[in-house]
């Protein structure tokens, strides 16, 4: 062996065995839901024997718009692939003014150019407010997969804001909660138009919230993501619209856009603020310096007011609602089965806490392990369990999200023929989504084989006892 092959073997043996030790605040993080289901669908695949698995999953899991993206947006997008400099860490000034005439003519709100900051997505946002809030946060219940993961990354004090039976915010609770908070100041997180429910906050709602937040002094965290999603758009108030002091607002392209890849939302600052959004610049130029400038300048297409964009958004809209209230009324005729009725987004609750004690007979303890038996042939069904919603594990609910089908041709199919009676409404959802029909099938033959197989067992339990008597 040659002294350089030595040298070389020597080393190498030496990278192998280096041990990289990680953060410990790293370790205690878990995958984000979303993302484990992921990787527990890509096994299911792998594993699965039998014929049937190949065609893949009934997808209520995954909360992504499936439509195209607005064709002035990708124009934009190619038109401006050549901006290669860095942009201002705030946002390019075209699109700060391009999302203050947006907000001006969608919600109806004044908002001056230098009070809007652009992020990667309003999940980064998020995170960055959370960052430079000092506080404790209040996180309403069931929620978003994505906010506890943040709060607790951030070692953020936060206390959990169960909702009644409505699934919103009660100012009451929230009053009673603030009261027994120490801190200076609380942040409370308000989604709206929500996930996972589908529920809209109206006018009054927020105002009872807002008048909460003042006396307690709480700042509010809005995220609006879903806001032109609201099926009956004229309903849909935005909170810094109705608490402009105390309100931060997100907002982006994700999911009225469909343009979840292209990670770009911004978020709005409560009034009078300067000294804050200075702050807030350090952060975002300390880890992202800005977002992409192609992309920004492609989201200025996105955020200028035209037919052409008002169209798009009154179609998918209407297509979501159809969609939802199919989904509504086809969950809610499965006997046990409750759900929330959606006025926005694609996303509903469903409640399956009536079969508690037939799931606990079989073993089935925790809405993990219920969307783990849903998976598994002969179901193929993917939903989101009620403790990835921050939700208690011993909680039968579910996120269900109605977009499993070809958005293109759906879009397209729509604007051809517009359903205009219920019946035709229907029928479109049938012939158009035809794996949203058959996976709530598949959710009431799990259901209904269930209960038959627990009655089978009490009968044949019952007939041993007569015997042996």
């Amino acid at each position: 062996m040659t002294i350089s092959h030595f040298i070389y073997n020597f080393t190498i043996s030496n990278i192998t065995s280096l041990k990289f030790i990680v953060d410990q605040q790293v370790e205690d993080i878990e995958m984000p839901e979303n993302l484990k289901l992921n990787t527990f669908l890509d096994e299911f695949h792998s594993d699965c024997p039998h014929p049937e698995c190949n065609f893949g999953f009934y997808g209520f899991a995954f909360g992504q718009s499936p439509f195209p993206v607005p064709q002035p947006i990708q124009d934009a997008l190619i038109k401006n692939a050549d901006k290669g400099a860095y942009a201002a860490v705030p946002g390019i000034p075209e699109l700060r003014h391009a999302i203050s005439k947006y907000n001006r003519h969608y919600f109806k709100m004044d908002i001056a150019p230098e009070r809007i900051y652009v992020g990667p997505g309003t999940k980064e946002l998020v995170f960055n407010l959370l960052e430079v809030l000092h506080g404790t946060v209040i996180l309403p219940t069931p929620a978003w997969l994505g906010y506890l993961p943040q709060i607790r990354f951030l070692k953020k004090n936060y206390h959990m804001l169960p909702t009644r039976a409505n699934k919103k915010i009660s100012p009451v609770d929230l009053r009673k909660l603030a009261l027994r908070l120490q801190d200076r100041q609380k942040i409370l997180i308000l989604n709206n138009p929500h996930n996972p429910t589908g529920l809209l906050y109206d006018r009054l709602e927020l105002e009872e919230i807002a008048d909460v937040c003042r006396e307690q002094n709480i700042t509010v965290i809005s995220d609006e993501i879903y806001a032109l999603t609201t099926y009956d758009f004229s309903r849909f108030v935005s909170m810094g619209k109705i608490y402009p002091e105390g309100t931060f607002v997100t907002n982006g392209l994700s999911k009225s856009h469909a343009a979840g890849g292209y990670r770009l939302g911004y978020v709005i600052f409560p009034q009078h603020t300067i000294e804050l959004r200075e702050q807030f610049k350090k952060i975002l130029a300390t880890e992202y310096t800005a977002v992409s400038t192609p992309i920004q300048h492609a989201a200025v297409a996105g955020f200028e007011i035209s037919k052409e964009l008002d169209d798009y958004f009154v179609a998918t809209r209407n297509i979501h609602q159809m969609m939802g209230d199919y989904t509504y009324h086809a969950l809610g005729a499965i006997d046990g089965v409750k759900t929330t009725k959606p006025d926005a987004t694609f996303y509903l609750l469903a409640d399956f806490n009536a079969f508690a004690d037939d799931l606990h007979k079989i073993h089935i303890t925790t809405s993990q392990k219920l969307s783990e038996s849903l998976i598994v042939h002969p179901y193929h069904t993917a939903i989101v369990g009620g403790d990835s919603l921050v939700l208690e594990r011993t909680d039968f609910s579910a996120r269900i999200a109605y977009v499993d089908y070809d958005g293109v041709l759906v879009y397209q199919k729509y604007l051809q023929n517009r359903p205009k009676s219920s019946s035709e409404r229907t029928e479109f959802v049938r012939n158009n989504a035809p794996k949203i029909v058959a996976g709530i099938d598949m959710i009431a033959e799990f259901f209904n084989n269930l209960k038959r197989d627990n009655i089978a067992k009490l009968e044949t339990k019952k007939s041993s006892l007569v015997a042996t008597d």
